[in-house]
């Protein structure tokens, strides 16, 4: 081998040896971001924001997440993991939309009221993103808190998906990957959905969570879940509720079946009339 080659092959490996290559990029600080999980993305707790992927992140209550890769615009995988921000190679931090915010607000037409006592964990779905309940909202007792809902521009028309846990377990519990063990996170008893249209009508949906019914089937939740609406004239669908003491798996109101595999009921608030989930 020549003095040359063993020169270049040295000098490269210094080179290599002293260089600080980038592994990951850090969740901004100072914005509207909330934190959660281990390194305060929105995404599993194995999974860093590395160089070259879309970073979801969870925003506050009531708000929705306003970044995403700008090529995904529709509901299909891969593209439908691409919310967040980008990572560079350089470990800085990209918005997909510049001079848009991180986080909005929702469109406020539905809010939840804790009659159960005890701190109530409505945990939101990552998307886009893996779809995790990773987004914390809670709930105190007797205490109202709007949810994020979001309006015909937000991602590819979707909407918001909910978690509802039982009373007195809090989001840092529920909010993230369990297991059967627990009827909390993805096995909690409930979930719900919702989303505004161009017209102004919401959609509200309440149903049993279909893994708490393969999982925990015959055990009945300690409590319950209805929507309301202080205009019932405006809604349509009511009255929709879910009470364990009527047996299980049963949801009482017009529009109710079970295509989400397990019994639901839907309302309609037209109008851009506000709906609430009442837990009791």
């Amino acid at each position: 081998m020549s003095f040359e080659l063993l020169t270049l092959i040295a000098s490269t490996l210094v080179a290599l040896g002293s260089a600080s290559p980038i592994t990951k990029c850090s969740l901004p600080s100072g914005t509207d971001i909330v934190p959660v999980g281990v390194n305060g993305w929105a995404m599993s707790p194995d999974e860093p924001c590395t160089p070259g992927k879309y970073c979801p992140y969870a925003c506050p209550p009531g708000k929705v997440m306003n970044q995403w890769d700008q090529e995904a615009t529709s509901y299909a995988f891969p593209k439908s993991m691409n919310g967040g921000l980008y990572c560079n190679d350089d470990g800085t931090v990209s918005l997909p939309f510049d001079g848009e915010s991180l986080c909005v607000d929702g469109e406020g037409t539905v809010a939840v009221l804790n009659q159960a006592g005890g701190n109530i964990a409505f945990c939101q779905t990552v998307l886009p993103g893996n779809e995790a309940m990773l987004i914390p909202n809670d709930i105190g007792g007797g205490s109202v808190q709007d949810l994020a809902v979001p309006g015909p521009s937000y991602w590819a028309g979707t909407a918001a998906h909910y978690y509802v846990n039982p009373p007195g377990v809090s989001s840092s519990d529920a909010c993230a990957w369990g297991s059967s063990d627990k009827a909390i996170g993805n096995w909690s008893p409930y979930v719900a959905g919702m989303n505004k249209d161009g017209s102004g009508s919401t959609y509200v949906t309440i149903g049993y969570n279909p893994k708490y019914i393969d999982d925990f089937n015959g055990e009945l939740p300690n409590f319950g879940i209805r929507i309301v609406c202080d205009n019932p004239e405006d809604c349509n669908g009511l009255d929709c509720e879910i009470n364990p003491k009527n047996g299980f798996g049963k949801a009482e109101g017009p529009s109710s079946g079970n295509s989400l595999g397990a019994d639901y009921c839907i309302v309609t608030a037209m109008n851009d009339a506000k709906a609430r989930i009442e837990v009791f």
